[in-house]
């Protein structure tokens, strides 16, 4: 197997879409589907964090994908009350590669909660609202996603 010289970090990372969103109204949306592609010539192993692990479900938020392939990740928003109405989650796909350990790459996809897609604005979001996100996530934490075991839900707590 060839030895890959790569910095940790530096590996571009290809999700689609690059943001989430869910209507409270529009049970369909409530869940959706990231896809993360492998354009490399070597396998990637992945692991989804996310800034608010008790409003998701993941499935399966830890995984492989073969070179050139690309694997669909289940996400459900499970908790879709109005007080979460216009909050901003996000989500950080990590990868590496599948005989190593640190980080290769990583990518983050923000998800929303929006009362009606009726109501959606007509505009896109303003620049002053795309700097708040920004601001706001520049010191987030991501939980791993973790399946509930015996009835109890463990959390690693990763620091950005």
């Amino acid at each position: 197997m060839q030895q890959h010289q790569l910095a940790e970090g530096n590996l571009p990372v290809f999700v689609f879409p690059t943001e989430l969103v869910f209507y409270a109204d529009e049970q369909s949306s409530h869940k959706q589907v990231l896809t993360l592609y492998n354009p490399y010539e070597f396998a990637l192993k992945f692991k989804v964090l996310c800034t608010a692990p008790n409003k998701y479900t993941v499935v399966d938020s830890t995984g492989a994908v073969k070179p050139q392939c690309c694997v669909d990740i289940v996400i459900r928003h499970r908790d879709v009350r109005p007080c979460h109405y216009g909050a901003y989650d996000k989500f950080r796909l990590q990868v590496s590669e599948q005989s190593q350990r640190k980080a290769l790459g990583r990518k983050e996809v923000t998800a929303t909660l929006r009362p009606s897609a009726s109501q959606e604005p007509s505009s896109a979001r303003s620049q002053d609202e795309e700097r708040r996100i920004k601001e706001q996530f520049a010191d987030s934490e991501f939980f791993e996603q973790t399946a509930f075991q015996t009835g109890l839900l463990t959390m690693v707590i990763l620091r950005t």
